[in-house]
């Protein structure tokens, strides 16, 4: 068993000019300790520029659910088209539907004709419009009912296109700005001798990919403080003025940064293996060229190594069908939970605040959760791997809806409105918001740190795993995959919008909680076999034509390395 340094851990302090770096061979893989490699200024500009995205995105649509569902004046929460719950939750989810399907067509074009970078600066400058649009149509001197949801649509569209593009290359751009290369030996200055692992370093790249997504959504907390004392026009306008630094760095330093040309012909190629392994009964294996050549008598334009690879990436789609469920209790955390909020007694605090907690908890919990307990894991050769750790995502998001649950029943024991909040005689007063129930509204804390934990456990997971079982040239296409199934989740959070009021909210709650809940064992059942078929297939690539390429593109990644 390999001693291993967590990515989490950050990089190893390696002095470069004592180093002797060469290729590492199998008996050194085996017994020396890995260690994260010293990640390029590049990394770190796609990384930031991800990060510009995220605080764009926070900023601009934190408020949208007061926006839509609250008439100005109406309450102690701010409004504005006043089109009620029920209303702004289908909204806010056929947002979600249309970002999440976007994806898909950004990802074809991406890999078969523009190219990643293009890519993202085509989505960027989409986003930068959809908040101008924004700003202007919110403006106090500008709006009114009919041109605040003329421009809410319009820049939902924009913003959709910005937000899908970018999230079809923003996670395999990252990965291709550090190299590929094969695990090295180094010395480090104390004379111990190291291997430089790049599957840890992609686990780490990753690990600090989720940390600064989080660290942008503290925007929350200035984008609802803003909303609440100045209107909604100020939030737009922080998110207009951080909309085009994504643009601005990807300019600024695009002679830099790793422009991978798109490939046209090899999704030509996935789609022929494919239609062969289904004229054969399903089965991937009847792709390979010996197999045809000696079934069809057919020379096919391919390899073993890229059927394993086609492989490999038809796994990780399985695997992210099962995050349909996941992906609808992600997205209460925008709609659902931020109307309970305002059900309650907020003391000052903004009711589409209180989310905030959520990235704070990710940001805190976090590194404790990569630096301390998967090593101790692993110390204690406990398996945790990817599809265990994607499994416990599960029962956590069931955990976070059960509580959920229960601080909805809460307001409902509490008065003066019980389950009516806010409308009912008692709770109104001459000039004066509707009085809210008499329960604090930070009874909803452990919500969002149950939830950090789920995403830390679920989304990074599925992020190093969707990148590293992804066919090289087709990554961006595996990414829109997973958007795939995020917008199947928000048709269903559509298809739930009738029950998204009072008192039926209770028991979306409660539905979702029994679903994620039963969801877990059920993954585990079906997919939990892949953490030994991960090994195999690892195997599998050292056997086909790659030569030791299962150290560089089929990693595995998991909590464990042996």
């Amino acid at each position: 068993m390999a001693r291993i340094v967590q990515a989490g851990s950050g990089p190893a302090d390696i002095d470069d000019e004592s180093l002797s770096p060469r290729d590492a061979t199998n008996e050194e893989i085996d017994s020396l300790r890995h260690v994260v490699d010293k990640l390029p200024r590049k990394v770190w500009v796609s990384l930031l520029v991800s990060g510009a995205e995220r605080f764009t995105y926070y900023t601009i649509t934190t408020p949208w659910q007061n926006y839509i569902q609250n008439a100005p004046g109406d309450g102690a929460v701010p409004g504005a088209l006043g089109l009620g719950q029920s209303r702004a939750t289908m909204i806010f989810n056929a947002f979600y539907l249309f970002y999440y399907l976007v994806p898909i067509p950004f990802a074809l074009v991406s890999d078969a004709w523009l190219g990643r970078y293009a890519v993202l600066c085509i989505s960027l400058s989409l986003y930068f419009c959809g908040t101008l649009v924004q700003f202007i149509t919110s403006l106090p001197s500008l709006f009114h009912y009919e041109s605040g949801l003329a421009g809410l649509i319009l820049s939902m569209i924009l913003i959709g296109l910005g937000v899908g593009g970018t999230k079809a290359a923003i996670t395999p751009f990252i990965g291709d700005q550090y190299p590929v290369k094969s695990p090295q030996v180094m010395t480090l200055p104390t004379g111990e001798r190291v291997i430089i692992d790049r599957t840890l370093t992609l686990q780490y790249v990753y690990n600090v990919y989720y940390w600064i997504t989080n660290v942008a959504a503290l925007s929350i907390l200035a984008s609802t403080y803003l909303e609440k004392e100045r209107g909604f026009w100020a939030a737009n306008v922080l998110a207009l003025c951080s909309s085009w630094i994504g643009v601005a760095l990807l300019v600024l330093f695009g002679k830099e940064l790793e422009r991978y040309p798109a490939q046209g012909g090899v999704l030509l190629k996935a789609g022929k293996v494919l239609s062969y392994a289904i004229h054969d009964k399903f089965k991937i294996d009847a792709a390979r060229p010996r197999h045809q050549l000696e079934k069809h008598n057919r020379v096919v334009p391919w390899t073993d190594r890229f059927v394993t690879e086609i492989q490999s990436g038809l796994r990780a789609c399985q695997v992210m069908a099962w995050f349909v469920l996941f992906h609808l209790g992600i997205n209460q955390m925008t709609n659902n939970l931020v109307s309970q909020a305002g059900e309650m007694q907020l003391t000052g605090f903004p009711n589409d605040g209180i989310q905030v907690l959520n990235p704070i908890a990710c940001v805190l919990l976090g590194p404790v959760i990569q630096k301390l307990l998967y090593p101790t894991l692993a110390r204690y050769q406990i398996p945790f791997g990817p599809l265990m750790r994607m499994t416990m995502a599960f029962f956590t998001m069931a955990a976070t809806f059960a509580y959920a649950a229960g601080v909805q029943k809460m307001i409902y024991n509490s008065g003066p409105c019980y389950e009516a909040p806010l409308v009912c005689p008692a709770a109104q007063r001459v000039g004066q918001p509707a009085l809210p129930n008499e329960i604090k509204v930070w009874v909803q804390t452990p919500i969002y740190v149950i939830l950090a934990v789920s995403e830390i456990f679920g989304f990074v997971t599925l992020s190093e795993y969707s990148y590293s079982k992804a066919p090289k040239d087709m990554r961006t296409v595996v990414q829109s995959m997973r958007q795939l199934s995020a917008g199947i989740g928000s048709a269903i959070g559509i298809a739930l919008g009738p029950v998204s009021r009072d008192p039926k909210v209770l028991w979306m709650d409660v539905g979702l909680a029994v679903s994620l809940g039963l969801s877990g064992p059920l993954f585990w059942a079906v997919m939990g076999h892949l953490e030994k078929d991960n090994e195999d297939l690892d195997t599998m690539f050292l056997n086909d034509d790659g030569g030791t390429a299962a150290h560089t593109e089929g990693e595995v990644i998991s909590g464990t390395k042996s």
